[in-house]
């Protein structure tokens, strides 16, 4: 099977968009880039489509390798036969692979091996053979040595019969279909850890089908296992398992069939039911994996383009009790202008000279919003925050402080803030958090955020690069301000990395910023295949010329002066000119394909537009201060913090989130919760269950 025709199959996209997107791809293309600059090649492929047809490509890499391996060992054995190559050569299923090379692997010594060391593997052919001569009659002829009577010669040749059938591909196939599709997932409590396992109670006697079980369910039956809480076991029907042995093996009514029989039992409980259970636990849990990475590359996506307040001026609280609050005042560039402590609760209780340092700086600096960090006290300083009477309309904002802790104790943070202590840095990333997320949040590892689900569980490799794609693909999204993103944001713009992020940096110091794309080209070590991939995804404001402050490429630069020219217009006059763009046809433009022409009439009417929404202020109830305060039935505003494959969690103003179960969304059923609510929207939930004591909300969406 050519690679080709493999991805075909498993993306199920045309041949001819899969050839083109390889080529760009091998030709050092990003999945951004390709996306928006080269439709016309892959028919328009989007980046959802271009990543699955590179991964499939590299699973088509890693079965190939893998079946020249297993070629190349079973021939240095002499075994390899035209037949056996054609069946390894044409398998592209990694675990059948992997049946077919069994027979032929280098074991450790194995009970089969001993026997046919003692010369009983000619026992083992006769029993299998199933003549009319008794078991113990064929075994007195074997009796010698170490084998000291026909019981001990039977028992060996069992073993090795037992490995055939361990060994035999057609059977490990048949009993793996009843393993993904037939068997249940249970799970016990280990009774000496009962108290301990406390939260995994739902699970002390569980069962359910391993193919049907949650993804959500079976990582937490899953921890609980590791942590040695819980037992999770396989089960399947046995007696449908030897059935089919029976008929596989036993062919007619020979004394040797009591033998076979005994054989395949032994073969089943101890070689191919480890083995396979192990097997399916390993496939359901990549299963599960993929899921749960899922959902949290859709919330990562969700909070890295959720809505960005843009250049303000920001007072940015910390908030705490015995400690204080730490405040701290950024210009529109976030850069720290004044930083100090206000102590407004318990046990110092300086409410009013916390509300007069904040009026004052609020003065001082012109802020234009006040950004609250989500954590212990915010409510309460949020209360005291809107008290004051400001002279002038300052919007107050409550914003998550989940990763502000772990950026702020991070080398990033130390070289932004050499002479602050953490609880600055922390406070600052609070403020900018308000300002540009994106921008902000680039800089904290997605798993420190607080999005997702069961994500120290999941295959790390695969979690890390899936949320580097969202990370890759959020950023040339929304664009970056080549003259002001730090090298952390800029380093993720394609074709770029650290070190060009670093050099673009330090030629805008050097040269008082940088007056046009073109001008890229002069930057250390940036060569053409990297200005390609970068130079549509990076702005300049206020430059010599305007489509660089656009999402158009400059490769498409003379094909739009030529448009202008066309209609007699210049450049200028033609960008944000809705009536003449919307008037024009793209087969008066034959210069120009028509997947370009149409993001270009598209980027022309707006642009530089930031595809994020604008920035809501979300009132919570002011009667609501901590879990105490609610009672069931009460309505309530909230905004949706966490998406998983069960519900979502709302913040409704207090410590402790509210869940939403998916059956409690909406008046549909409901799957996939995300087809039905977005990380940060605004929601208005009613209390339904309410249990202090073990601090759970459950909320109803109203």
């Amino acid at each position: 099977m050519t690679e080709l025709s493999y991805i075909v199959g498993e993306t199920q996209i045309k041949d001819k968009n899969i050839e083109a997107t390889l080529k760009l791809l091998n030709e050092g293309g990003t999945i951004p880039f390709i996306s928006r600059y080269r439709k016309e090649a892959t028919g328009g492929l989007d980046e959802v489509q271009i990543a699955e047809i590179r991964d499939v490509a590299d699973k088509y890499k890693q079965i190939s390798q893998r079946q020249e391996t297993i070629l190349k060992a079973i021939d240095e054995q002499g075994e390899l036969t035209d037949e056996l190559k054609k069946k390894i050569s044409g398998c592209f299923n990694i675990n059948e692979l992997e049946d077919l090379y069994l027979p032929f692997k280098k074991k450790r010594k194995t009970r089969a091996e001993s026997a046919r060391l003692l010369g009983l593997e000619g026992l083992a052919k006769i029993i299998m053979s199933q003549g009319n001569q008794s078991p113990q009659a064929a075994a007195k002829n074997f009796v010698k040595g170490e084998v000291k009577n026909a019981e001990d010669a039977l028992a060996g040749a069992r073993d090795i019969i037992a490995e055939w059938i361990n060994e035999n591909s057609v059977v490990r196939s048949r009993l793996r279909k009843s393993y993904e599709n037939q068997s249940l997932l249970t799970s016990k409590v280990v009774k000496s850890k009962a108290k301990e396992a406390e939260k995994y109670r739902d699970y002390f006697d569980y069962s359910s089908s391993l193919k049907k079980c949650p993804s959500y369910r079976f990582l937490a039956i899953y921890r609980a296992n590791n942590e040695g809480f819980l037992r999770m076991k396989v089960v399947v029907d046995e007696d449908y398992i030897f059935d089919f042995m029976n008929r596989l093996y036993v062919k007619n009514n020979s004394p040797m069939n009591e033998q076979i029989e005994m054989a395949y039992h032994d073969a089943y409980k101890r070689l191919l039911h480890p083995a396979l259970e192990n097997e399916a636990l390993s496939e359901k849990k990549k299963e599960a994996d993929k899921t749960a990475i899922d959902v949290f590359s859709e919330n990562l996506r969700q909070l890295l383009l959720a809505p960005a307040l843009g250049k303000k001026r920001i007072l940015a609280i910390d908030p705490g009790f015995r400690s204080g609050c730490k405040v701290v005042c950024l210009d529109e560039a976030g850069e720290l202008l004044e930083n100090v402590n206000i102590y407004p609760h318990a046990p110092q209780n300086e409410l009013e000279k916390a509300k007069n340092k904040i009026l004052e700086l609020t003065e001082k600096y012109k802020i234009d919003a006040i950004a609250i960090g989500n954590g212990t006290a915010s409510r309460e300083t949020e209360f005291m925050v809107k008290q004051i009477k400001f002279k002038t309309e300052v919007a107050i904002f409550v914003v998550s402080e989940d990763g502000a802790s772990v950026y702020s104790a991070s080398a990033i943070a130390r070289q932004e803030f050499p002479d602050y202590d953490v609880t600055v840095r922390g406070s600052v990333s609070i403020g900018r958090r308000l300002m540009d997320p994106l921008a902000e949040l680039v800089k904290i590892d997605p798993k420190s955020i607080g999005v997702g689900q069961y994500q120290h569980e999941v295959d790390q490799k695969l979690l890390k690069e899936s949320l580097d794609d969202v990370v890759i693909s959020c950023v040339n999204e929304v664009g970056v301000n080549l003259n002001t993103a730090s090298p952390y944001l800029m380093s993720y713009v394609s074709g770029l990395g650290p070190q060009l992020a670093e050099n673009i940096v330090e030629y805008r110091r050097e040269n008082n910023g940088i007056k046009s794309r073109l001008e890229l080209k002069k930057v250390k070590r940036l060569g053409e295949k990297a200005f390609e991939q970068c130079a549509g995804f990076l702005r300049i404001l206020d430059g010599k010329n305007p489509l660089d402050n656009s999402a158009v490429h400059p490769e498409t630069y003379p094909a739009i002066e030529k448009m202008a020219k066309q209609l007699k217009m210049t450049v200028s006059a033609l960008i944000g000119n809705a009536e003449v763009l919307n008037g024009l046809n793209q087969k008066d433009f034959p210069y120009i394909d028509a997947f370009t022409f149409e993001d270009i009439i598209k980027e022309l009417k707006k642009p530089g537009r930031d595809p994020r929404k604008k920035v809501e202020v979300l009132e919570f109830d002011s009667t609501v201060k901590t879990i105490g305060d609610l009672s069931v039935g009460k309505v309530l505003n909230g905004i949706v913090t966490n998406v998983t494959n069960f519900g979502a969690f709302v913040n409704i103003g207090i410590k402790e989130n509210g869940l939403i179960h998916k059956s409690n969304m909406a008046d549909v059923y409901v799957e996939n919760p995300a087809d039905y609510i977005k990380l940060h929207e605004h929601v208005v939930v009613e209390v339904i269950l309410l249990d202090v004591e073990r601090k759970r909300i459950g909320l109803k969406r109203v």
